[in-house]
């Protein structure tokens, strides 16, 4: 998804894996497409933790590095896994994390209740597609 979407113009994309083996696969994709490196960051760590570094930078005092708020982002976590950790912490911080009209859209299992809100967050939409389902996140 990222990659497409910096194919279609977005500006900057922030690659989140704990996996080892999809760490090196999307930075050999980034490579053989040519991407730049100023346009992607590829990130091998459990999304909380990145969550909470890019927390901790949002705090940061005058002259350190900072990181943007996003406008979509995208949580793909292997279906075993637990939502709510991530998902909480968008709600929570949502006002740091992404841009007043940002969008976390969550692909899950269509059986995998995920909560209707998180903190400032509203599901505004949910599209299934098979075993499949998108939720959309976003300010209402």
């Amino acid at each position: 998804m990222g990659i497409e979407a910096l194919s279609r113009g977005a500006a900057h994309v922030a690659f989140v894996d704990r996996s080892r083996r999809m760490f090196a696969l999307v930075e050999a994709n980034l490579e053989l497409c040519k991407i730049a490196k100023e346009e992607r960051q590829v990130v091998h760590m459990e999304a909380t933790d990145f969550l909470r570094q890019i927390l901790r930078q949002a705090t940061a005092p005058a002259g350190r590095e900072k990181s943007e708020p996003w406008d979509i982002v995208f949580f793909d976590p292997p279906y075993a896994e637990d939502y709510l950790p991530v998902l909480n912490t968008f709600g929570a911080d949502r006002d740091t994390l992404l841009t007043e009209r940002g969008l976390v859209v969550v692909e899950h299992h269509h059986k995998n209740p995920l909560p209707d809100e998180l903190g400032t967050l509203r599901r505004t939409r949910v599209l299934k597609q098979g075993d499949s389902a998108l939720s959309f996140y976003g300010v209402e």
